[in-house]
C-alpha cells in the first residue's frame, strides 16, 4: 500500500448491532489511502466475526485481539502498531461523515497541526434522530485563526473541547513524541491523553463542520454503568494533574483545572445512580474534594456559580 495518511484506530467489544455501520463510515471515506487497525477487546459477540469479514475484503483493514482489557488498553494497543502520518480515533457503535478524514486531514497539513478537532452531533438510534452538540467545540472561546495554542483561549482550557478523542484527528509523531497515552482503566480512559495534548500541543486547528456522530442510545454503553468505575474519573484527573506538573505547565492552568475538576465531579456525582452515588459524595467529601485542591478555595475562585452552590450543599 501506498504511504499511510491516517491510521484509524478502533477498540471493539460486543457491538454486533452498530459495527458494520462504523466500519463502512470509515473504509467509505474519501480518503483512501488509510489503515483501519480494529482491536477486538475479548468480545463474546460476533464482532470478531464481522472484522474479519471486512478484512478479508479490504486490505486496509486490521485485526488485533486482545484480551479483555478495555477501550484504553484496545487504543494503546493499536496506537503501537499504527503506521499513518495521523491517527484517528472511533469508537466502534460511533461513525463520521464520509469526507471527515480528508477535510481533517487537509486542515492538519494546512496548519501543520500537532491536532485537529472537528464537530459532532448526536445519534439516536431508534428514532434515526440526529440532535446538535454546540458544547462540543466552543467556537466563541478559540481565536478567529489557526493554529492556536492553549494560551489563545478565553475560557477553560479543559471545556473548550471535550475530553474524548473521536472528534480529532492527531499528528503521530506529536503523539509519539509526547508519550500520549491512553489510561488502561474502564471509563474515562481518554481524559488524559486529549487534556495533555491540549495543554501541550503548540499549534492546534479546527474544522466547523459536524464529521462525526455519537450513538446516544446504546443499551450496552459503558457509560449507562458506571456504577462499576465510579472512581476512574478522579483517577483520570490526578494522572492529568500529575502530567501538567510533569510538564512544568500546572501554576499556569491551575485554576482552569480546579474548575474543570469541580465540574467533572459534580457530573459524576449527578449521573450516577444509588447506592453509589451516596458512596462517591462521601469519599469525595471526606478526601476528593480536598484532595483535587476545590475545599479550601472560596466561591470567587469558581467561574460558575452554580456549580459552586451545588457543591456547598452536598
Amino acid at each position: 500500500m501506498e504511504d499511510i495518511l491516517v491510521s484509524v484506530i478502533v477498540p471493539v467489544y460486543n457491538v454486533e448491532n452498530y459495527l458494520r455501520q462504523c466500519l463502512d463510515s470509515i473504509t467509505g471515506q474519501t480518503l483512501k489511502n488509510i489503515e483501519v487497525i480494529c482491536v477486538d477487546d475479548s468480545s463474546t459477540d460476533s464482532s470478531k466475526q464481522i472484522l474479519e469479514e471486512y478484512a478479508e475484503k479490504d486490505e486496509r483493514v486490521k485485526v488485533i485481539t486482545q484480551p479483555n482489557k478495555g477501550a484504553g488498553a484496545a487504543r494503546n494497543n493499536g496506537l503501537s502498531v499504527a503506521k499513518g502520518k495521523y491517527l484517528s480515533f472511533l469508537d466502534s457503535d460511533d461513525f463520521f461523515e464520509p469526507d471527515m478524514l480528508e477535510l481533517a486531514f487537509n486542515k492538519a497539513e494546512e496548519d501543520r497541526a500537532d491536532f485537529v478537532v472537528f464537530k459532532s452531533d448526536q445519534y439516536y438510534t431508534e428514532e434515526n434522530r440526529y440532535a446538535e452538540v454546540p458544547w462540543t467545540l466552543r467556537e466563541k472561546e478559540i481565536p478567529p485563526y489557526t493554529p492556536f495554542n492553549h494560551r489563545q483561549m478565553t475560557d477553560n482550557i479543559f471545556k473548550v473541547f471535550v475530553g474524548w478523542a473521536w472528534d480529532k484527528l492527531y499528528n503521530r509523531e506529536f503523539v509519539l513524541q509526547n508519550h500520549l497515552l491512553f489510561q488502561e482503566q474502564r471509563t474515562s480512559n481518554d481524559l488524559l491523553f486529549v487534556f495533555s495534548a491540549v495543554a501541550i500541543a503548540k499549534r492546534i486547528s479546527v474544522v466547523k463542520k459536524v464529521l462525526a456522530h455519537q450513538r446516544r442510545d446504546a443499551k450496552d454503553s459503558l457509560s449507562k454503568t458506571r456504577e462499576n468505575s465510579w472512581h476512574c474519573f478522579y483517577d483520570a484527573l490526578t494522572a492529568l494533574r500529575e502530567r501538567m506538573v510533569s510538564e512544568g505547565l500546572y501554576r499556569e492552568v491551575e485554576k482552569d483545572y480546579i474548575n474543570y475538576a469541580l465540574h467533572f465531579s459534580l457530573w459524576n456525582i449527578r449521573t450516577l445512580a444509588e447506592p453509589t452515588k451516596s458512596m462517591l459524595i462521601r469519599k469525595m467529601k471526606a478526601e476528593w474534594f480536598e484532595d483535587l485542591g476545590i475545599s479550601d478555595k472560596n466561591e470567587d475562585y469558581f467561574y460558575n456559580k452554580k456549580e459552586y452552590k451545588e457543591y456547598r450543599a452536598l
